[in-house]
């Protein structure tokens, strides 16, 4: 009796002992293959070859890498196919920028000649101040439906850099000067002179200059436009506020598509591209925007940049 425990108590060992050596292979295979896994996607993510195996066999392994290979071979040809794609609609839009900008160039000449010269008539040199003021509009939809195109086809991309944020902040606000001038607002920038952000300045500066056209825009005569920057833990908050008209709850989502107008503003000047183009640059650096506002009470318009 005791010789049949023994040896049963030998066979459970070896079972055991057998067990814990395909437990080990098993962990030890599947670490392999992981890491092989791994290894292979952060090369493709990375845009480098893959690791060429030199054996062949018919592993699972060899099936997800064959797969692998296949995936990278079609990755790559859409990669190439939508870089020339990219520039053919780069060379497109070019061109027609080219294009646009001579002739509406010859018109405003044109009137600055027929305006200087006279027609004789004040009837006569109303229509023209009118057709200039319309050339002016044409122009200004056509350089906004480029930069729509550029910035939507990934033509344009924002290069961010670590700099000073106020430089930006005060070129936008001179720029918007002389509308501002025309309806008697004060104009205000809060903005500590050594607050840094990773930013792209042209763009961000484009930004920030329609939110500020847009605020000057819909406030009346006498009215306020404020800039005012604070530095919180993972943004740099940028809010720019009015004392304007304000903008209704329910139309809050809508003001920042393409080509959006408010009912009651169509006498006013514009196209609708200025809010959808901000967002959208702020959102090429990783940003977003956001409002806050009540009818008769102003809006205030606030751009979160990321600090890293």
């Amino acid at each position: 009796m005791a010789g049949i425990m023994t040896a049963a108590a030998c066979c459970l060992f070896f079972v055991s002992v057998s067990m814990g050596i395909k437990m080990w292979k098993l962990k030890r295979d599947i670490s392999s293959f992981t890491d092989r896994l791994l290894r292979c996607l952060n090369d493709m993510t990375c845009g480098r070859e893959l690791e060429r195996l030199n054996e062949e066999g018919d592993t699972l392994w060899d099936k997800v890498y064959e797969k692998l290979q296949k995936l990278e071979r079609i990755w790559k040809r859409e990669s190439a196919e939508n870089l020339e794609e990219k520039k053919k609609i780069k060379s497109l839009i070019s061109d027609i920028s080219h294009q646009t900008k001579t002739p509406i160039a010859n018109i405003k000449l044109y009137e600055e000649v027929l305006l200087d010269e006279g027609l004789g008539t004040a009837e006569a040199g109303e229509f023209l101040q009118k057709v200039r003021i319309q050339t002016e509009k044409l122009d200004f939809l056509l350089q906004s439906m480029v930069k729509m195109s550029r910035l939507e086809t990934g033509v344009i991309e924002v290069c961010c850099m670590k700099l000073p944020l106020c430089g930006t902040l005060l070129r936008a606000v001179a720029a918007i000067v002389p509308k501002a001038e025309k309806k008697q607002i004060r104009l205000s920038v809060d903005c500590d002179e050594d607050i840094v952000v990773n930013h792209d300045t042209k763009w961000t500066e484009e930004a920030v200059f329609n939110l500020l056209d847009n605020a000057v825009k819909y406030t009346g005569r006498g009215g306020s436009v404020g800039i005012l920057v604070s530095v919180q833990e993972i943004f740099t908050k940028i809010s720019i506020r009015d004392s304007g008209k304000g903008i209704a709850l329910e139309r809050q989502a809508e003001i920042f598509t393409r080509f959006y107008r408010e009912p009651e503003v169509y006498d006013q000047e514009g196209i609708g591209v200025g809010l959808y183009l901000a967002r959208k640059i702020i959102a090429l650096q990783d940003g977003y925007i956001q409002v806050c506002s009540e009818i008769r009470k102003g809006s205030d318009f606030q751009i979160y940049l990321p600090n890293g």
